[in-house]
């Protein structure tokens, strides 16, 4: 772990391991933290705050910058090193660490544009003064399918505000942010503004440090069940919140649709990342016209994919992160076929070392199937059709999530009225992907709040203070 600026064993001295999920070996071990451990990590945080948030925002900026460099020029072991731990192919790590890099040059472009106001009052009598300061030592805790773009997009603009931090990566992917704290490390920052917990028992770690008064914020990327349970724990201390949870989103194509152009969406809104994102298109529903074509031109290119461990040559889809996935996205295409959903291409684990499922395609979905309602994480697409645009939105927004949705039309106008009508944070418009470091990421409804990214991101580390100024 890294606590304070050293690289030490956790208190116990015990280790958690860490496997490789392409053969369901272990590759090595790490420390794994106590609760001693987590309170250490904060007091390194707290300790390094009062220095670190008066650290001029143009030396932020320049070590941020610094970081984004070292990450692109070491892309390639980087990417090994997270297609090790994580599964996915090289291609897709590699495009993960170009995506997480970039966060830290965004923001260390912000650190130096924190801005306040100096205004007279409306009165005339006396002056209102505005100024932006560091919120304080902050909790992050990042996700396992995104190990590194995950851990940039809140280490970035927390640095960038002047926060201290405690970092809890999770416990499948450890080494990836492990490697991140490195460089940060070498690219200058002070001890104890970064610190990095491994544990295998986030709910012991995690405890101590949302009730302790020193912590400030808490940032949680994650399911909508966790972070349900974190912000319970955090209305303790009134914690600001950044809450990045679950996501079910909605892949519409209208009959007026370019189909190679939305099939060709559909592949990278979908598979990005074996489909084990909270982006990822979680349901297909198309416009009962075009459906057939759709369908099987969507079949045919999942009928063409690779299937291996993610470091082979010419992989598409590497493993998912464990057994428990695996079993749950069975599970749900067992229930949709069971109710008369047809398999086109797939729909079974594959019967290999490591933790593979076919890409699947599932056609004829009834309304009732599970995988309607439930984030499937991992390579099926189910599809069911609609008849006319009111029907659409109605199941497009026919889920308590609301992260991203896709569309796919010609019509100007119906695009408008349908990104406006869509209840989600974030829309990809004739495209498969709206991750963007520039760009403010972030949903509603059960999806959470806050953003991350763009010119909204470095706010969330903020906090407003008002000075009254009397001049008579």
């Amino acid at each position: 772990m890294l606590i304070g600026g050293q690289w030490r064993d956790g208190a116990a001295a015990a280790t958690l391991g860490v496997e490789d999920p392409a053969t369901g070996e272990q590759l090595c071990e790490v420390a794994d933290a106590t609760p001693d451990d987590a309170l250490a990590a904060l007091s390194a945080a707290a300790e390094a705050q009062a220095e670190w948030g008066s650290h001029p925002p143009r030396e932020r900026g320049e070590i941020l910058r610094r970081a984004f460099e070292q990450m692109t020029e070491r892309a390639d072991e980087l990417a090994l090193l997270m297609t090790l731990e994580m599964g996915k192919s090289l291609a897709e790590s590699k495009a993960e660490i170009t995506y997480a890099a970039e966060f830290l040059r965004w923001f260390s472009e912000e650190a130096v544009r924190i801005e306040g106001r100096y205004a007279t009052a409306p009165t005339g009598q006396g002056r209102m003064l505005v100024m932006r300061q560091p919120v304080g030592p902050c909790l992050l805790i990042t996700p396992w399918n995104f190990p590194a773009a995950m851990g940039t997009r809140k280490i970035g603009p927390a640095i960038a505000a002047g926060c201290t931090m405690v970092v809890k990566p999770a416990k499948q992917t450890p080494l990836s942010m492990l490697a991140l704290a490195g460089i940060l490390t070498e690219a200058g920052l002070p001890d104890g503004v970064l610190n990095v917990l491994t544990g295998s028992s986030s709910g012991d770690l995690m405890a101590p440090l949302i009730s302790d008064e020193r912590l400030r914020k808490l940032s949680f990327t994650g399911s909508t069940e966790v972070g349900r349970t974190l912000m319970a724990q955090a209305s303790e201390q009134l914690l600001r919140l950044s809450m990045e949870l679950g996501g079910n989103a909605p892949f519409v194509v209208f009959e007026d649709a370019e189909i190679d152009e939305a099939v060709e969406g559909a592949m990278i809104a979908k598979l990005r990342n074996v489909g084990e994102a909270c982006t990822a298109a979680n349901r297909f529903h198309v416009a009962e016209s075009v459906a057939d074509e759709f369908t099987e031109k969507l079949a045919a290119r999942f009928r063409s994919l690779e299937v291996g461990r993610g470091t082979e040559d010419g992989v598409d889809i590497g493993p998912l992160i464990d057994d428990d996935q695996r079993s749950k996205v069975a599970s749900l295409v067992e229930d949709a076929m069971a109710k008369g959903a047809e398999a086109i291409v797939g729909g079974s684990a594959i019967d290999r070392p490591g933790y593979f499922y076919e890409p699947t395609v599932l056609a004829g979905v009834p309304d009732d199937a599970d995988l309607l309602r439930e984030e499937i994480f991992g390579p099926v697409a189910p599809i069911a059709t609609f008849a006319d645009e009111d029907e659409a939105v109605a199941a497009a927004n026919r889920t308590e999530f609301g992260l991203v949705s896709y569309l796919y039309t010609r019509d100007v106008k119906r695009a408008l009225r349908v990104c406006e009508r869509l209840d989600t944070g974030m829309i990809g418009l004739n495209q498969g992907m709206v991750s963007n470091a520039a760009a403010p990421f972030g949903g509603v409804k059960q999806s959470g709040f806050g953003r991350e990214g763009g010119a909204e991101g470095i706010n969330e580390y903020l906090e407003t203070k008002y000075i009254a100024i009397n001049l008579d």
